[in-house]
């Protein structure tokens, strides 16, 4: 029997989640794990993606029904993917200390299907295996098959994407200006540096929206009408997809991949689109999409990126944001996403 603390979800959450005070959303318990069976494996998480989805599996407004994976259970330990070492293997695939991808949680110690672990050996070269989490992960499948399934991006587009500096956002830059080749590429980001970072990624342009000239800087960065922005890859939702909204050319495509702007208030706290006929009047495509969708092709994207690194096309440096956390801080990091402060892919690495 093995002893391991957990976070659970306690309650879940309405606004920003807590994990401290009298009525927290995390709280911080021991547990007895049962003994691997046949064909499981015990794991010890090393390193924890961060995802703002997360988010919206704790909502007290999330419908099971509609939602693309099961919510977070009250009582339960908080849904996370991560890189494990495993302590104990009852698979013949998978031996003892080798490093895979699995659905930990945010758990001490794990007991997982061996069938639901994807092997994680090391990459060479002195590249860090959290690469696994950012550069070749599923984020890189997001951007990857959200600009070229979904928008269907090609060389002659203006496309702009928001949450630039992010994990998902960094990597369409360099998709579309670096593998497509795209016309123009139009960041946003959230501060001056991140928006230098964006352009040494490979945007044309990257706007502050935290700036008090965004929207002007915006309008004069598409002035129409072949300065019009062709596809949209939207992660942020809000008041900026209201805005790019507007300066959308005809038959633009938007790529709806998230909406961090209100995922941690309520609907009727949420910002409103008010710009809605431009879908009709531009004839505008929005197609909202899920990386689950597309993972049977995740094998030809990754060599793609695997290609583009090894030919200097795509910028590993500074793409992510790796934390080292302790146990009992593992919300407080994950808490980082909503506050802006990390670039690229955020990480805990545990202590």
């Amino acid at each position: 029997m093995v002893k391991a603390r957990q976070w659970i979800l306690a309650k879940k959450a309405t606004d920003l989640p807590t994990f401290e005070g009298s009525d927290p959303n995390f709280k911080l318990v021991e547990k007895d794990l049962p003994e691997p069976k046949e064909d499981e494996l015990l794991v010890k998480p090393i390193y924890l993606s961060n995802d703002p989805a997360q988010r919206g599996w704790i909502s007290t407004e999330a419908d099971p029904l509609r939602l693309y994976l099961p919510p977070v259970k009250e009582g339960t330990p908080m849904h996370a993917r991560g890189l494990c070492e495993i302590v104990e293997s009852k698979s013949s695939k998978h031996s003892k200390g080798d490093i895979v991808f699995a659905n930990c949680g945010w758990s001490e110690y794990a007991v997982v299907p061996a069938s639901q672990c994807q092997p994680a050996p090391d990459l060479g070269n002195g590249m860090s295996r959290t690469l696994y989490l950012s550069a070749f992960g599923t984020t890189a499948m997001t951007a990857y098959f959200g600009l070229t399934e979904v928008a269907q991006i090609t060389k002659d587009d203006i496309v702009v994407i928001s949450g630039a500096a992010g994990a998902t956002g960094s990597m369409c830059v360099q998709l579309a200006k670096k593998l497509v080749g795209c016309k123009k590429v139009i960041g946003i980001a959230g501060t001056d540096d991140k928006c230098k970072w964006v352009e040494k990624l490979g945007a044309d342009i990257c706007l502050n929206y935290k700036s008090s000239s965004f929207a002007e800087d915006f309008r004069k960065e598409t002035p129409g009408p072949e300065g019009f922005a062709n596809v949209y890859f939207d992660n942020v939702g809000g008041e900026i997809l209201d805005l790019v909204m507007t300066r959308m050319a005809r038959y633009g495509r938007i790529a709806a991949c998230g909406a961090i702007a209100n995922y941690n208030s309520t609907s009727d706290k949420a910002t409103g689109i008010k710009n809605w006929f431009e879908v009709i009047q531009m004839r505008l495509q929005i197609k909202g999409f899920i990386v689950m969708d597309y993972l049977k092709d995740a094998p030809k994207a990754t060599e793609i990126l695997k290609n583009m690194h090894k030919e200097g096309k795509l910028e590993i440096e500074g793409g992510e944001h790796v934390v080292e956390t302790k146990f009992e801080d593992i919300p407080k990091t994950w808490l980082l996403l909503f506050n802006g402060s990390n670039q690229g892919k955020l990480i805990t690495q545990l202590k």
